[in-house]
Order: C-alpha cells, then structure tokens, then sequence
C-alpha cells in the first residue's frame, strides 16, 4: 500500500492512513510518486531568502520506535534535511559529542529506553543551545509540556501529521 499524504502517526506509533481509516506500511523510494506527506513545494512555497541562514539542515531524529524514526526521518529527507538517527540516549548523546557537523535541529521522543524525562532535552539544549528541539510525546502533562518550553523546545503531541512535524523542523508554523 503506497504511503498516503493524509498519513498520521498515532500514539503507539503506527502510521496511520487518515483517508482510509487503517495501518499503511512504509514508504519505498519508487512511492515519492504516489505522495509523501509535505512535499518541497507544500514547504518552500514561503519565501526563505531571508531566513536561509536559519532553516535547519542537520537533523537528528530520536526514537526507540523503528517505524517512526524511519517515518520522520524520510519525510525529513525528501526536503533536502541531512538527516541522522538514534535509537536511545546515549547513541542520540555520542552522535551530537562526535558530530563534525553540528546539528540544526533535533526531534525526539519524550520516552526512550534509557531515559524517560527531560534530561536528554536539557543536555541537548546545553550542547546545541543554537538548535532547534523539537519534542514528540503522546505523555505530555501540563508540567512536561511547561518545562520542555521553558527549555526552548517546541512540543508536538502524538498523534500528529507528519506535515505538521517537518513545519516545525522548517520553521515554517
């Protein structure tokens, strides 16, 4: 089954096909023709120019979740974003420390195998302080939320569209 525009992570991870009301499974290279969700257009139709030293282009996506990982990362991708993953805490902490390209931005997941709060934000947020983080969680208290913008990231809460995460990566929200 191609990947559908309409395509929506839900709170355990699946991705969903909105229109069809079921699971699809991952997208393959040959179903860029068939509709990925936020294409360049939907997101370089906003004028950039004055922003381009800002849009962010190394990405790192964290989640233990194969399928999202995968998911986000590729729909990253097909906008041009130097995309790197990581399944844990401590694989997300050794890439952002050996890195020769620093990264513009991370999104990741609030619930990870080897830490399950704030503090992988937090010591992001020490390490990249220029970047932008982006938060995914479907466990989003009013205090986690509170203190996850108080350390400058942005939060978007599973389920969500895949358009809506890669403007928030883009900047374009």
């Amino acid at each position: 089954m191609p990947c559908n525009p309409l395509s929506k992570i839900n709170a355990n991870g699946a991705i969903l096909d909105v229109a069809a009301g079921m699971k699809t499974v991952p997208c393959s290279a040959n179903d860029v023709s068939a509709g990925k969700p936020a294409k360049v257009a939907d997101v370089t139709s906003r004028n950039f120019s004055r922003d381009a030293e800002k849009f962010p282009r190394h990405i790192l996506v964290v989640d233990d979740e194969p399928l999202i990982r995968w998911s986000v990362s590729e729909s990253l991708s097909d906008l041009g974003f130097d995309v790197e993953q990581a399944a844990d805490a401590q694989s997300a902490l050794r890439k952002v420390t050996t890195t020769t390209l620093p990264f513009d931005g991370v999104v990741l997941d609030l619930r990870l195998p080897d830490m399950s709060d704030l503090s992988l934000l937090a010591t992001l947020r020490q390490l990249l302080p220029e970047a932008r983080l982006i938060l995914m969680t479907a466990f989003g208290t009013p205090e986690i939320l509170a203190d996850a913008e108080g350390l400058g990231a942005l939060v978007i809460n599973k389920p969500f569209e895949l358009s809506d995460l890669t403007r928030l990566v883009a900047g374009s929200c």
